[in-house]
């Protein structure tokens, strides 16, 4: 069912892993809700410090994964997540920021990319989408945190741009992997959403959102994201996406949209080997 991601189990954590055609490049992860210390409504692996959550707790979890993975939790390395498109490189003097505490990560960053081995990009979910950017020639990767403001204001699109000004990579050779997020069997918006879609999409629009009535409309953010990644220069075949909806998925997914904001967050951790 998911493709390029495959769900493993160590002890009583269950995480998803991207088998990357590439291997041996980078390491992709996308954890559950599963196997952690979290009390309800966080139960169990709540990986975010910034949802009301005990800042012990979330620090336990996040040290079983690291341990799990064999990622030391030092390289966590995140940014302050605000639903916007800005992209920030990621160097070695970035390394770690927020992985301890959300006061010290990366401001006001919703995309991340480095070349840096010892680094561990990270962001963290619950609805919106993970996408994670591989330009496997270059050994270079980014994360990108996309909700509906994201991918309206095209981020995944302007991080492809970022990688190819900062890296110098060509578009061609980048694959994208679109992770376990809200699906559009569940995700109704209203107008103010659509309009801010045809600002930037146009007409294109019609090809992920499909009205259900006056006003109410289905909104497919797997592939208005895929669209913009093809217009940023990917080719169609090098997009992969996972087809898992957090919010029908609730053994194993927190949903901010089925739990009514009061819910944990699950972690993309992606690292270069």
């Amino acid at each position: 069912m998911a493709g390029v991601f495959q769900l493993k189990r160590k002890g009583a954590l269950e995480y998803f892993e991207i088998e990357f055609p590439h291997p041996g490049i980078a390491r992709g992860i996308f954890t559950t809700r599963k196997g952690g210390v979290s009390s309800p409504p966080f139960d169990s692996l709540n990986m975010a410090l910034h949802v009301g959550d005990e800042k012990e707790k979330v620090l336990f979890n996040r040290k079983m994964v690291s341990e799990a993975l064999d990622i030391p939790l030092g390289d966590f390395t995140s940014g302050e997540q605000v639903h916007g498109d800005k992209v920030v490189v990621v160097t070695k003097e970035h390394r770690g920021r927020g992985g301890h505490d959300l006061k010290d990560a990366i401001p006001g960053t919703d995309a991340l990319i480095t070349g840096e081995r010892d680094v561990a990009l990270t962001a963290y979910f619950a609805d919106c989408v993970p996408i994670y950017i591989l330009c496997p020639q270059d050994r270079k990767i980014g994360i990108v945190h996309a909700g509906w403001k994201g991918t309206a204001l095209g981020i995944a699109g302007k991080t492809v741009k970022t990688m190819k000004e900062a890296f110098g990579i060509k578009e061609r050779d980048c694959m994208a992997f679109i992770g376990p997020s809200i699906g559009p069997c569940c995700y109704t918006v209203g107008e103010n959403v659509f309009m801010q879609f045809s600002h930037r999409f146009g007409k294109s629009r019609d090809g992920f959102f499909k009205e259900l009535f006056q006003g109410q409309w289905s909104l497919d953010l797997w592939s208005a994201n895929k669209l913009d990644l093809i217009s940023s220069g990917l080719k169609p075949q090098n997009i992969f996406i996972s087809g898992l909806c957090t919010c029908c998925c609730g053994d194993l997914f927190f949903s901010y949209r089925r739990e009514k904001g009061n819910t944990g967050r699950m972690a993309a951790v992606f690292k270069l080997v």
